[in-house]
C-alpha cells in the first residue's frame, strides 16, 4: 500500500535542502576550517586525520565554531538531481526549474585544469599521504555525478548532459583504468595511478561505462567495464559478501558499499540484457539480507555489530531493496519499514534526518550530501516503486451506462 507520509517527508525536506540552496557541512569537512591555516601546528598529516574523525564523531557540531562554511558538493547535487527526475511536477510543481538549476550547478562544480567533465568532493580531504585538494576529481564523485546527469538525459532529452557524462566515461577510461600482467584489471581510487581494487568504485564506474555504452555504443567503454567488474566479481567471498578493497587495510564489510556492489552489477545486467552477474547478485543479496537488518527495522553499518545506526546506511538500504525487489516479495515491505523506523528514530521536524544513532545517544548534526541527498533519493525511488505498484494493482474503473 502506498503510504503517503512519504509524500509529505519528501516535500518537507526538499524545502529543507532548497531554502539551504544545497548547501551544507559534511561529515568529512573539518579541513576547511579556517583554523587548519592559521595555527600550522594542525597542518600535518596526523593532527588532519585526527581533527576529521574528531569532528565526524562528535556529538555536538562545532563547525561553527571552527569557522567551517557550508559547501555545495558536486555529488550531492547529483544525488538531488536524481530524486527530481524521479518525482512529478503534480507533487513538487517547481520540478523543472529546479533540476535546470541543479544542472547548471554541476556545470559550475566541474574540476578545473582538466579536459575532461569530472568532479571531485567540495572540501579537502587527507589521506594516509596526501591532501587532496577540494575539488580534485575522483572516481566515485565524478562515477555518481555524471549517473545522475544520464537519469536527466534519459528523463528529459538534454543532451548537454549526456555529452558530459560521455566525457566522463572517457576520463575514466583514459586515466583510472589500469590492469597488471596478472591479469587484474581496475579503477584508480580514490586518486589517479594509484594501483588499488576498490569494488565498490570499480562496479559503480562499470555501471556507468555500460550504460553509456548502451547509448552511444563506443565499443572502447565495453571491454574495460565488463574486465573490472569480472575481476570484482572473483573477489566475492564464499558467503555473498565483499570486503571493501584488496589491501590488508581494506578488510571490513558494510551496508552502503555492499549495496552499492549489488546495485551496480544489476545495473550491468540490464544495460548490457545479460545475466552473467545474476547468481553473483542473488548469493550477495542473500548476505545482505541476512547480515544488515534487525527485526524492528532498523539496519546495520557493519555486517557483524549493531552499532551505529547510520542514515546513509539507510537511504542505501531502502534503495537495494526497491532496485532487487524481484528477489523477495517481501523487499518493497521491508523497505517500507526501513522508511518509518527512520521517521520514528533519526527524522526533525526541521525537516532533515540526523546523521547517526549510537548506542548511548543519537547525532543530530545534518550533513547534506551524507543524509539528505542520499534519503531524498530513497524516499523518491521507494515512492516511484510502491505507486507503479499501486497503479499496477488497482481495480479496473467499471463504467455503467447512463452514470
Amino acid at each position: 500500500m502506498y503510504d503517503t507520509n512519504l509524500d509529505r517527508t519528501l516535500l518537507q525536506l526538499a524545502a529543507y535542502c532548497r531554502a539551504s540552496d544545497w548547501a551544507g557541512y559534511d561529515p568529512y569537512d573539518a579541513l576547511t576550517s579556517k583554523w587548519m591555516k592559521r595555527l600550522p601546528l594542525l597542518n600535518s598529516s596526523v593532527p588532519r586525520i585526527a581533527m576529521t574523525q574528531a569532528l565526524k564523531r562528535s556529538p555536538i557540531n562545532l563547525r561553527g565554531v571552527l569557522a567551517i562554511p557550508k559547501t555545495q558538493n558536486p555529488k550531492a547535487l547529483a544525488l538531488f538531481l536524481s530524486s527530481l527526475v524521479l518525482l512529478d511536477a503534480e507533487l513538487y510543481p517547481g520540478r523543472g526549474e529546479e533540476i535546470r538549476r541543479l544542472i547548471e550547478l554541476i556545470k559550475e562544480k566541474r574540476s578545473s585544469d582538466t579536459t575532461y567533465w569530472n568532479w571531485g568532493y567540495s572540501f579537502p580531504w587527507q589521506t594516509r599521504k596526501e591532501v587532496v585538494p577540494a575539488g580534485w576529481p575522483n572516481l566515485v564523485c565524478t562515477t555518481f555525478v555524471a549517473s545522475g546527469l544520464m537519469d536527466a538525459y534519459e528523463s528529459l532529452g538534454d543532451s548537454d548532459c549526456l555529452a558530459m557524462a560521455v566525457s566522463a566515461a572517457e576520463y575514466i577510461v583514459d586515466k583510472l583504468y589500469w590492469s597488471d600482467a596478472k591479469g587484474i584489471e581496475s579503477f584508480s581510487y580514490p586518486q589517479p595511478l594509484v594501483p588499488s581494487q576498490t569494488h565498490n568504485a570499480n562496479f559503480l564506474a562499470s555501471g556507468l561505462l555500460c550504460r553509456i555504452y548502451k547509448h552511444t555504443k563506443q565499443q572502447r567503454l565495453l571491454a574495460p567495464a565488463l574486465g573490472v567488474a569480472r575481476c570484482s566479481v572473483q573477489k566475492q567471498r564464499p558467503d555473498g559478501s565483499w570486503y571493501y578493497g584488496e589491501s590488508p587495510s581494506q578488510a571490513w564489510i558494510d551496508n552502503f558499499h555492499s549495496g552499492y556492489n549489488l546495485r551496480a552489477l544489476r545495473s550491468i545486467g540490464a544495460q548490457l540484457g545479460t545475466t552473467e552477474f545474476e547468481p553473483s547478485v542473488k548469493r550477495g543479496f542473500e548476505f545482505y539480507r541476512a547480515h544488515f537488518f534487525r527485526d524492528n527495522g532498523a539496519v546495520k553499518y557493519f555486517h557483524d555489530r549493531n552499532y551505529p545506526i547510520d542514515t546513509h546506511c539507510i537511504a542505501e538500504s531502502m534503495l537495494t531493496l526497491v532496485d532487487l525487489a524481484d528477489l523477495s516479495e517481501e523487499n518493497v515491505g521491508l523497505a517500507s519499514g526501513v522508511f518509518q523506523w527512520a521517521m520514528t528514530h533519526m527524522w526533525d521536524e526541521r525537516g532533515f534526518f540526523y546523521y547517526r544513532k549510537l548506542r548511548l545517544g543519537t547525532v543530530r548534526t545534518s550533513y547534506m550530501r551524507w543524509s539528505q541527498a542520499w534519503m531524498m533519493l530513497a524516499m523518491a525511488s521507494l515512492r516511484a516503486k510502491t505507486r507503479k505498484s499501486t497503479e499496477r494493482f488497482a481495480p479496473e474503473t467499471v463504467f455503467v451506462a447512463g452514470t
